[in-house]
């Protein structure tokens, strides 16, 4: 039974406290005699209550019935003008009209504004028509202060609102799209190094078969011990790697065949591509490697990360730097191996492509995994990228 019954919307608190203020005004008015016409049809001093009290009753109504309070408030404002009149009334009246613009239909919002100025328009026509003199300009003004301008000022006031919130909502969607942008670039780069993580350890497993059939094969002790020595090194090495393989993997599509690991013996080749590359844009490429030679092996990962980041650092710059000189430093003491890449800053016109920055995402992913660090960053008109990568076996193990 109580689906029957029509829903009336519940006046919002602000909107209640203005109609109150409104209403106690207009009483205040009231009792001090102060109207706004004389002679009129309703010579009644109550008679003006009734018009501010349903006025009160629209503003109550302003936010949750707009189209409602409109067409009753134009309705009370049309009664008032039969009875002296109250300048609360009239001044409640034009934030009913506000209100209407502001929080009422997309449709009806649009209409209002024209429609209160075809009234003012008519209205002031009308009175000339009727009175042919001055006075009925300045009746015209009226109408469109009360309702025309109020009109417009809600108009205007709503624009803004949707714009603001129009833009807001751009915010919010590229700030997710580049956080999604972030995420898979982490999530490839991952996939990436755990394919290439699987190769190594193919490669170790290779190894162990191979010299396995050769010790079970041949009845020497001499060849069985070397055998055995190199199954033993490859083992320890394999599990090491096998341990990081397990942290990184997270997809087993792509590339299934093992690959030659790249190592840091092959930067002279990186940086003859990348000269290249890279000629046509002004750019030259300087190696300075200062490992100290015949020191112990770098843990696989951790030269492969040091390849790759200068792999990208590289590709950043044939695609980004201005002309000049791009120059590699790797060097290798205190159990770090440290990677640095300077290349001339320079920002070229035109919108970015989309991917931008996945790049630095994934030279960030591959030290941190393996408890180092890295950072990139422009240093007046030089773009520096800097990697510090543990060089001892247990790398990798944070």
């Amino acid at each position: 039974m109580l689906d029957e019954y029509v829903t009336v919307p519940r006046p919002h608190r602000d909107d209640l406290l203005i109609a109150a203020t409104g209403l106690v005004g207009g009483l205040l008015l009231w009792s001090f005699g102060l109207h706004t016409q004389v002679d009129r049809l309703f010579t009644q001093r109550w008679a003006t209550l009734v018009p501010l009290v349903v006025m009160a009753g629209c503003e109550a109504m302003r936010r949750t019935a707009p189209r409602a309070a409109l067409t009753v408030g134009t309705l009370a404002i049309v009664a008032d003008q039969f009875t002296y009149g109250s300048l609360a009334t009239v001044l409640m009246f034009t934030d009913v009209v506000y209100a209407a613009v502001v929080y009422g239909p997309t449709a009806h919002a649009r209409r209002v504004p024209y429609s209160t100025g075809l009234v003012t328009v008519g209205v002031t026509i009308g009175f000339l028509v009727w009175w042919q003199n001055a006075y009925a300009l300045l009746i015209g003004v009226i109408t469109g202060m009360i309702s025309f301008l109020p009109a417009v000022t809600g108009a205007i006031v709503r624009n803004h609102r949707e714009a603001a919130d129009a833009a807001r909502l751009r915010a919010e969607q590229t700030a997710l799209l580049a956080e999604m942008d972030r995420a898979q670039a982490v999530v490839a780069e991952r996939a990436r190094m755990a394919r290439e993580l699987h190769d190594m350890v193919a490669n170790h497993l290779s190894a162990i078969a191979i010299h396995s059939t050769a010790a079970l094969s041949l009845d020497e002790p001499a060849t069985t011990r070397q055998a055995l020595t190199v199954i033993r090194e490859n083992s320890v090495a394999g599990l090491a790697e096998m341990r990081r393989l397990i942290g990184l993997l997270r997809d087993s599509s792509g590339d299934a065949e093992p690959g030659a690991v790249p190592s840091l013996d092959a930067l002279d080749g990186l940086l003859a591509r990348a000269r290249t590359n890279g000629s046509s844009g002004g750019l030259e490429f300087v190696l300075h490697d200062t490992r100290p030679a015949g020191g112990a092996a770098l843990p696989a990962p951790v030269e492969l990360a040091a390849y790759r980041i200068v792999q990208e650092s590289l590709a950043n710059a044939v695609k980004h730097a201005s002309p000049g000189t791009v120059t590699v430093r790797v060097g290798r003491g205190d159990g770090v191996l440290t990677v640095a890449v300077d290349s001339p800053y320079g920002r070229r016109p035109g919108p970015s492509a989309p991917g931008t920055g996945s790049g630095l995402v994934g030279m960030r992913e591959r030290a941190e995994l393996l408890g180092g660090e890295f950072r990139a960053a422009a240093a007046g008109t030089v773009w520096q990228v800097r990697a510090v990568l543990p060089a001892d076996e247990k790398a990798g193990n944070a």
